[in-house]
């Protein structure tokens, strides 16, 4: 299934940048997320940088057809490749599990603000509710990234702490 979303910062898309290449911003992400833990690598590469983020998901919010697939937990690992400042890959793996996304990251200037636009192909290959486990991870993709959003607000705004 296509996925698309878009979140909206009122800060310049260089400083937007500057948040997603800060791993102390990427680990206060997956707290605002909620995960059960979380292993953020980061490291900078010329005018980009590349992110692997291997993380632990609770799965008690999931209804109980999807929580048999995945499980009392699921790993995810979030992989991003930053070639410049404006956009990257995006893919998130669950090891084990028969799924796949992959797309890219975009900052677009917006007005005076930045507008991140993540757009992803979600791919679960099991028969006859792949699709229903396709939209349950889109939700779940939409609620990581409106979490992040929140911490990235508060980042940007100078009260993360960082």
């Amino acid at each position: 299934m296509k996925f698309r979303h878009e979140l909206r910062y009122d800060a310049a898309p260089s400083e937007v940048f500057e948040m997603l290449a800060d791993p102390a911003f990427r680990q206060a992400a997956c707290e605002a997320q909620d995960v059960i833990s979380a292993d953020v690598q980061l490291d900078r590469e010329g005018d980009g940088f590349s992110l692997v983020i291997d993380m632990l998901q609770r799965t008690d919010d999931l209804p109980g057809f999807a929580r048999t697939f995945a499980g009392e937990s699921t790993q995810a690992i979030q992989r991003e490749t930053w070639a410049g400042r404006d956009g990257g890959e995006l893919r998130i793996e669950a090891p084990g599990k028969p799924t796949s996304m992959r797309g890219t990251i975009r900052l677009e200037p917006a007005g005076a603000g930045t507008t991140e636009v993540v757009e992803l192909e979600i791919k679960v290959k099991v028969p006859l509710i792949g699709g229903k486990l396709e939209k349950l991870m889109a939700d779940k993709v939409t609620a990581g990234m409106d979490a992040e959003h929140r911490a990235g607000t508060a980042y940007l705004s100078g009260q993360s702490g960082t």
